[in-house]
């Protein structure tokens, strides 16, 4: 038994229960955690707008240590230190088999096919596979890879979501080369993320969008040039005035809604792309016309996971962060303990705070 943060129904508040786990399948591996990153997908799940078997354990964005395995997994042992990837790629279907592996067809599947736990002696689900709020969970051994034993699991739990994802879009969707103009529409946890990706990567501009100032102040301290309170200015004005009046190279949205992505498609320069990076909902429609589709050229392309493959891409960013290339303590703004899970997602649909974590 251990206790974990359950949600039941669509905007209802979570709640803090105890969760009996079953025991491991030969595939799976039982995890004690040390770290997990209140992500803005925890705050869609708790919402609806992410669909996912009810009761769920939330949270997706974790690391810690690996308590138990089954009786057929190879990857790990009892004792190490792990992050925890909520895209967990089977190697076996058509997309992974076309090198997409954040694009995996058995996924969400073969989680929900495995066992998991109970709460009250009622069957309840991990959200995205990992169920992270909470002191332990149970994954497929697949979803867990493994880290030496010096990374610090706070900077190992952020890597596990939000910094693969900001930092892959990057790198991966949309392949910003040196030299390149950027804008970023959106400066949380993942759209710092992307700023510091750009920076990396070379990007001789790099334009934060938001309407919190202290996350522009971040933004300004990750690499980014320009600053747009989008709370008093247009940010396709401002992003095509910061950038000789194109538009940028490649504009990342990072919020997921209609009416940012139309704006970081208007504020790409003609030929340029743009990159769908937030996570929105089937009922939120955009609108584009068949003129300006064909007359601009531009790009538009989602991200999943940053287009990233754990097992390759979590050392890639490690190795990042240890060269001192990708600064991540600045943004943990607020830790909290399990019990302060629901405050934490009501703090990120006010905009405020940039990652909290929960410590155990």
């Amino acid at each position: 038994m251990t206790r974990a943060v359950l949600v039941t129904e669509p905007n209802a508040p979570v709640e803090l229960v105890d969760l009996v786990l079953d025991d491991p399948a030969p595939d799976q591996v039982r995890v004690r955690l040390a770290a997990a990153g209140v992500c803005h997908s925890d705050l869609s799940a708790r919402a609806g707008t992410m669909a996912w078997p009810r009761p769920m354990v939330l949270g997706h964005e974790g690391a810690g240590v690996v308590t138990a395995v089954g009786s057929e997994v190879t990857r790990v042992a009892v004792g190490d230190h792990v992050i925890l990837a909520w895209n967990q790629p089977c190697r076996a279907c058509f997309w992974c088999g076309k090198g997409e592996p954040w694009l995996c067809g058995n996924a969400t599947s073969d989680v929900l096919d495995h066992p998991y736990g109970t709460v009250a002696g009622e069957r309840v689900s991990p959200f995205l596979g990992a169920g992270a709020f909470a002191e332990e969970t149970l994954l497929l051994d697949r979803a867990v890879v493994p880290i030496a034993e010096d990374v610090p699991l706070e900077t190992a739990a952020l890597i596990g979501c939000a910094v693969t994802t900001g930092v892959g879009a990057v790198q991966k969707a949309a392949a910003v080369a040196e030299g390149d103009t950027v804008a970023v529409i959106g400066c949380g946890g993942v759209g710092l993320s992307v700023v510091q990706g750009a920076r990396i990567a070379g990007a001789s501009r790099i334009v934060a969008v938001d309407l919190k100032r202290d996350k522009l102040e971040l933004a300004e301290r990750f690499g980014a040039t320009d600053l747009v309170d989008a709370g008093g200015t247009d940010p396709v004005k401002a992003i095509k005035a910061a950038t000789g009046g194109h538009g940028a190279d490649h504009v990342f949205e990072v919020l997921g809604r209609s009416q940012t992505i139309r704006q970081a498609f208007s504020a790409t320069r003609r030929g340029g792309t743009t990159v769908v990076v937030g996570v929105g909902s089937a009922q939120d429609k955009v609108e584009f016309s068949a003129m300006e589709l064909f007359w601009m050229a531009r790009t538009l392309v989602g991200c999943v996971y940053g287009n990233a493959d754990p097992d390759v891409d979590f050392a890639r960013m490690l190795e990042l962060v240890g060269d001192g290339r990708l600064e991540l303590d600045e943004l943990v703004t607020d830790r909290v303990g399990l019990d302060d899970v629901g405050a934490a997602l009501d703090a990120m649909a006010e905009g405020r705070g940039i990652r909290t974590v929960v410590t155990f």
